[in-house]
């Protein structure tokens, strides 16, 4: 029972993340249309591998990030010099990681067959385009307010005063 606890545990800590860490969304947000558009680039299972990988580091990196923000917050309870350079290389191991997922990028997806696929479907299907749209701006409010902030705004515009009370709106 332990062991299956302590998969609910690091779920939870990676949904911390997400609803509370923008930058974690906008990795997220990223990999899903890197993958999603891998398909127009036959890559290999090894290139996937590759993928999957430089997933995971910036995924990891910024799971990281998280906790030594979240634990120099907790430490210091107002400005410190070393708490400072602490969130920096942080977010500095981050911004490599996230750099070097651009170069393994570059390297994969530097096809232009593969861009020229891209243009051929959504010039076959250019009905294809509108879901496109849709999710890509349901995926910029998914980053700018998170999951939560989509939640509170759903809930805010359908929620009714009871009978008898005004509304503060």
């Amino acid at each position: 029972m332990r062991f299956l606890k302590s998969f609910k545990y690091a779920f939870r800590g990676i949904v911390y993340c997400i609803n509370n860490e923008r930058n974690m969304r906008v990795h997220a947000v990223v990999a899903l249309y890197v993958f999603a558009f891998s398909f127009f680039f036959d890559l290999s299972r090894l290139g996937y591998a590759v993928l999957a990988l430089t997933f995971a580091c910036v995924i990891l990196a910024e799971l990281f990030n998280t906790v030594a923000e979240e634990l120099t917050d907790m430490v210091a309870a107002s400005f410190n010099p070393v708490v400072r350079i602490i969130k920096d290389m942080a977010s500095g191991g981050v911004l490599t990681g996230a750099f070097f997922a651009v170069c393994v990028g570059v390297c994969l997806f530097w096809k232009p067959e593969g861009f020229r696929r891209i243009a051929g479907f959504f010039g076959a299907y250019p009905w294809a385009l509108a879901p496109l749209a849709v999710f890509t701006a349901a995926s910029v409010a998914f980053v700018a307010l998170g999951p939560l902030g989509i939640r509170d705004r759903l809930h805010k515009s359908g929620r009714r005063p009871p009978e008898g009370k005004k509304s503060r709106e």
